[in-house]
């Protein structure tokens, strides 16, 4: 696979996602997200991406199974166009911060997006762990129900029956598609350590240890916030009755 083909997909997701963002911004939105009108446009964006990767990721084993079996060698060029369109969409996202957030308030998920992008450009490039690059891609499904909590609370929905539910799939999801995806990666890239050359072990490895620790931290403020202080309101309210 030449490297036309990965700039020209990654540059045709660039500009499709621009497309996308610029197209919500000339939706309708909720009053109470006119107020942030460009963090309203960032997660419609992202929860686009995260509803197209996720299908796209789970149709690339169903289509290629044998690439379960061999994270490394194992190509396909419809998982190669994947992996080449979140990149497209990772450098979309990440310019989008820059250019409207406070360094201050992005750092984190603009680092994030960096070892994404240099990871998924390795695989992209060299043609080899697109397996590996799929199975990651995989956590996007949790990020469809993120996403769209994101979006319940910035609409002033964060109470009711569609909120709770998709906080209670959002959490399930976390657990299956994040926490124990990435558990599984690391435990893969340990025991193929001989396999692997040391330029992607390293990449691997920081990635691997920065998305766990960003994973945890987040996993426990959705569930202080969306379970724990849901809790603590109800005991309250039972002592006053």
């Amino acid at each position: 696979m030449e490297l036309s083909s990965v700039i020209l997909t990654t540059g045709g997701s660039v500009a499709f996602f621009r497309l996308v963002n610029a197209g919500i911004g000339q939706l309708p939105m909720p009053e109470s997200a006119r107020r942030n009108a460009w963090k309203w446009r960032n997660i419609a964006t992202s929860f686009v991406h995260s509803f197209v990767t996720a299908i796209w990721a789970v149709l690339c084993f169903f289509r290629h199974p044998q690439m379960a079996e061999d994270l490394i060698e194992t190509f396909s060029v419809f998982s190669h166009a994947l992996v080449s369109f979140s990149i497209g969409y990772f450098i979309h996202d990440f310019f989008d911060m820059v250019l409207n957030q406070k360094l201050s308030v992005s750092w984190e998920l603009l680092f994030h997006h960096t070892v994404v992008i240099a990871c998924f450009g390795l695989s992209a490039i060299s043609c080899n762990y697109l397996g590996f690059a799929v199975v990651a891609l995989l956590v996007e499904i949790n990020s469809v129900f993120l996403h769209l909590r994101q979006m319940l609370r910035m609409a002033n929905i964060a109470a009711g029956t569609l909120y709770r539910v998709n906080s209670i799939i959002n959490l399930g999801t976390y657990v299956v598609f994040r926490i124990n995806t990435l558990a599984w990666m690391t435990r893969w890239l340990v025991l193929n350590r001989d396999n692997v050359p040391l330029l992607a072990y390293t990449l691997g490895s920081v990635g691997m240890a920065i998305m766990t620790v960003m994973n945890i931290v987040l996993f426990c403020r959705l569930l202080r916030t969306d379970f724990l202080k849901t809790s603590t309101r109800e005991t309250k309210k039972d002592k006053d009755m």
